[in-house]
């Protein structure tokens, strides 16, 4: 037996390797020293710099007040720093801890957390950024208030030294922040939604991040090695400098291309996406790609095509079935079966069709019933959530309650004192035209009824069977007999509301029933049928 074509959702998640459980339960903590090992690596750069080029620059005495200075500035900013990227990730933690443990957060603290936790790389890149570029104006304004003369070259060289710093620190430290969010904060904090378009964020996008990637990979580490050469030759240095210079700039040249080969096909994608999205499946992507995109590209047409194979089959199923049975056949598995529950059944005569249309030619009589039935159906499915289930010639059943709607017996009733409303502007139209108008007959029952699909594996019906179909059948007969276009049973009249005046009638009998069938309508229902 085959796997129903909706039998349920396939998941499909990275290949990368399960995040270690003791990850996940300090997942806080994890997140707070991601950056720690950019702050190093960019703090051994500064320190390795200074000595080699900033110390050189400076006597004894101005040594040993830079070293002061230092101590001091680490003492009080790195700290402050430290402290408030802290806060900021423990800031998340109440509505994080609530949703690992399986409490319901705050409304206001969880979307609060789902905000910082995106912004948490951009946080962290704040604070690294202001505690490094603060270093050049403080170390620099001191030195030069200690009042001996500074070398000419000293406030380049920190300058370097501090930007290099800064770019190493921040860089990857942003890069580190964003990895464990996305692994350890993100799969507790959006289950219910998706962290891509929450309000109040800031979105790194491809083409930025492919220029901090050539910062961080390319220009830092050429300007490093640059910096090394400073001392050789004037001749040797100057194409060292031109070297890295190029390899700096084809460098940035390489990440955006990079960046716009792999940022165009997402964003025709992302655009594609929301295009069908809003319901317009007339889409296809004329993008040429040979990489992993082409393959991707492809799946995403034939994905639509399918879409719109399956949207045309729908509508053109929907207008032989009805769009509603369409609409509750399609949701349910299309094999052979159904459920038995209490449904309302109606249906609907044209009387004396047949010798209408012998008073008439072909095309007056077709066009005359499908102007007929498009007001109906309009009236039973469109306005009151019926389903027209079958047409019958000159007539049709329908079905209240098959998608378990409650009320739906006033519902059925309430259509049917519509449709007979509606008769007194068509007969308007049609006596316009010279036709003769109607007078339709419109029975109801309400009771147990097996719903669902019947038929064969090649060929199925969703329909509605069972005895309260054909007491409703029996039940539209007697209109004429008792002389009211409506007549509805006690099976209906129970579930009417005590609002609606109700009308008993002489009970009747009825084929298959030994005994009379109490019969009802609506005080003002009309006219008797002819």
């Amino acid at each position: 037996m085959g796997k129903p074509p909706f039998g349920g959702t396939t998941i499909i998640r990275p290949g990368a390797p399960e995040v270690a459980p003791f990850l996940r339960r300090h997942a806080l903590g994890v997140t707070a020293a991601a950056p720690l090992v950019a702050a190093v690596v960019g703090s051994l750069f500064n320190i390795w710099y200074n000595l080699a080029h900033v110390q050189p620059l400076l006597s004894d005495g101005q040594q040993a007040h830079l070293r002061d200075v230092i101590t001091v500035y680490n003492a009080v900013v790195y700290p402050l720093g430290v402290g408030l990227w802290l806060w900021t990730v423990f800031s998340v933690g109440g509505a994080f801890r609530d949703a690992w443990q399986g409490r319901t957060p705050d409304p206001a603290a969880l979307a609060r957390a789902r905000v910082r936790a995106i912004n948490l790389p951009w946080h962290i890149s704040a604070i690294m950024t202001v505690a490094w570029t603060l270093c050049i104006p403080v170390f620099w304004g001191a030195l030069a208030w200690e009042g001996e003369v500074l070398d000419p070259e000293f406030l380049p060289h920190l300058s370097i030294s501090i930007i290099l710093g800064a770019l190493i620190t921040v860089t990857y430290g942003f890069f580190a922040t964003e990895y464990a969010a996305c692994k350890l904060l993100f799969p507790v904090l959006f289950t219910d939604v998706h962290p891509a378009g929450i309000p109040g964020t800031i979105t790194m996008t491809l083409r930025r991040r492919g220029l901090m990637w050539a910062i961080s990979i390319g220009a830092c580490p050429i300007v490093a090695l640059l910096l090394v050469a400073h001392d050789v030759e004037p001749v040797t240095r100057n194409f060292l400098f031109a070297v890295g210079a190029l390899g700096i700039a084809f460098g940035l040249m390489g990440s955006l291309l990079i960046s716009r080969l792999v940022a165009e096909p997402v964003d025709v994608l992302k655009r594609a996406a929301q295009t069908v999205a809003g319901g317009d499946l007339d889409v296809e992507i004329d993008l040429l790609r040979a990489d992993e995109f082409g393959p991707l590209i492809d799946e995403f047409n034939r994905m639509v095509a399918e879409m719109r194979n399956k949207e045309r089959l729908r509508r053109t199923f929907g207008l032989h079935v009805g769009e509603a049975a369409a609409e509750q056949i399609l949701a349910s598995d299309p094999g052979l079966g159904g459920r038995e529950c209490v449904v309302t059944v109606m249906f609907c005569d044209i009387r004396d069709f047949t010798a209408r249309c012998s008073r008439c030619s072909a095309d007056e009589a077709v066009s005359m019933l499908n102007e007929f039935l498009t007001v109906m159906v309009g009236i039973v499915e469109r306005r009151h959530g019926g389903m027209v289930n079958k047409f019958l010639g000159d007539g049709f059943m329908a079905v209240f309650g098959a998608a378990r709607v409650e009320g739906h017996e006033g519902v059925a009733v309430t259509a049917a004192g519509d449709m007979l409303a509606s008769i007194g502007a068509l007969n308007e139209r049609l006596s316009g035209r010279g036709l003769e108008p109607l007078a339709i007959g419109i029975g109801i029952h309400t009771g147990p009824a097996i719903v669902g699909n019947v038929g064969s594996d090649e060929r199925l019906e969703y329909t509605v069977i069972g005895d309260t179909v054909n007491l409703a059948s029996r039940v539209e007969g007697l209109t004429k007999a008792v002389g009211r276009p409506l007549l509805f049973t006690e099976g209906t009249r129970r579930g009417l509301s005590a609002d609606l005046s109700v009308e008993r009638l002489e009970a009747r009998r009825v084929k298959g029933r030994e005994e009379p069938l109490d019969l009802f309508t609506v005080a003002d229902s009309g006219a008797p049928v002819r």
